[in-house]
């Protein structure tokens, strides 16, 4: 089968349609948006090196996914999937490769589910976009799209609420894209909530500028402690959590590379040039420079990724006094289920309690990292500078020996 010729057939016949069913409305889904959805797909498969078959495969059923758009907006999957049904069975490709086709264009539907690498390719491809720097523009015109058919403007807000739902029930499927989008995805997703927080942040109370009675003082005073943006400081309170879990999670990696690398290095030490130390005994000092320097970095490098438990009880005059942290399960892991339900109920009912716990949470959390990113720094500062002084001591030791 000449895959490489039908995909020109395809590509040709794809541009011949979105020309044929031109709708203004299709800000988004045009084939513009296609050509960026392929270009996506073949980058993801030349990574993966797929077979001429697969290849084919997956870059076909981006040609076809959104296809149906025109047709039916509800079910344009099921649309596509037939559209590629009718061009390739008329072009003679076998039924299993085109029911392989159909199936990657059936993967695209919210929520995404792929099955295989191929479906996984396709679905990544379909939302590369919310991991790249395409994303505001992308989105922008997704909103307009929106906006053309239903006749109406949709409030940013509401758009927002919604795009972060749909960036929280999304992740991307291949280990590529994970690697690749994950970051600047997460960057999106934090850029999104802070301006979501700003617009909740807005006052738009206000207050009468000739009421100067101290009754109406006291009330102000009241209304603004009681009027603080509760959705707010909720998705504060969400985000700074999040983005310390994602920053104590690429510490415990940059350890695990850190542990992982050392490793590997002492036991080239211990069954190479420990053998050889007897027939060259100019390269003891600098294998066992080595070997302390691959020491020393594993043990900051644990150090950072050990965890520290608290004693995990709480007692009576904590709770009073809201001195415990119940939002951390350092705290009452001891305790038994009836006391640590009772003083939740408490942080629950009481508004001072429940914020001062979470700030003593994320408090916490920048403690704990703090610790790890300052021990992980000098694991790496033992690293770098102590792999160049022992390279260095190889090469004099041998220049030494050969003079």
């Amino acid at each position: 089968m000449q895959y490489r010729e039908l995909l020109d057939q395809l590509r040709t016949h794809v541009a011949s349609l979105f020309q044929t069913h031109e709708d203004e409305r299709f800000i988004y889904h045009n084939l513009h948006h296609t050509e960026q959805v392929v270009e996506n797909v073949v980058r993801i498969a030349n990574h993966y090196q797929l077979s001429d078959q697969d290849f084919f495969i997956v870059v076909a059923a981006s040609w076809f996914h959104d296809m149906g758009y025109f047709f039916d907006c509800t079910q344009h999957e099921s649309q596509g999937a037939s559209l590629a049904n009718d061009f390739l069975s008329a072009n003679g490709v076998s039924s299993e490769v085109i029911e392989q086709v159909k199936g990657c264009i059936m993967a695209t539907k919210m929520p995404q589910n792929p099955e295989g690498l191929l479906q996984q390719i396709v679905c990544d491809a379909d939302l590369f976009h919310l991991g790249s720097d395409r994303f505001k523009e992308r989105n922008r015109l997704m909103r307009k799209e929106a906006e053309a058919f239903i006749k109406h403007k949709i409030d940013k807000a509401d758009w927002r609420i919604k795009t972060i739902a749909l960036f929280k029930a999304h992740h991307y499927h291949t280990e590529f894209c994970q690697q690749l989008l994950n970051a600047k995805k997460a960057e999106n997703l934090a850029e999104l909530e802070s301006k979501l927080i700003k617009e909740q942040n807005v006052d738009t109370t206000g207050v009468s500028k000739f009421d100067n009675s101290k009754d109406n003082e006291s009330k102000e005073g009241k209304k603004k402690k009681n009027d603080r943006p509760e959705r707010g400081i909720e998705t504060m309170f969400r985000i700074t959590s999040t983005n310390h879990q994602r920053l104590s999670d690429m510490a415990d990696n940059k350890a695990h590379i850190m542990i992982s690398t050392n490793s590997i290095i002492l036991s080239v030490i211990l069954s190479v040039l420990l053998r050889k130390l007897e027939d060259n005994p100019h390269l003891i000092i600098p294998t066992l420079l080595l070997l302390i320097i691959c020491v020393v970095t594993m043990v900051f490098s644990i150090l950072a990724t050990r965890p520290s438990i608290p004693t995990g009880v709480f007692t009576t005059d904590d709770i009073k006094e809201k001195r415990v942290n119940l939002l951390f399960f350092g705290n009452f892991y001891r305790m038994s289920l009836p006391e640590y339900e009772n003083g939740m109920i408490k942080v629950m009912e009481d508004r001072d309690f429940l914020y001062g716990s979470l700030i003593k949470d994320v408090y916490a959390q920048g403690v704990v990292l703090g610790r790890k990113y300052r021990l992980l720094r000098i694991a790496y500062n033992v690293f770098m500078f102590g792999i160049v002084a022992a390279v260095l001591a190889f090469i004099i030791a041998s220049a030494l020996v050969t003079m």
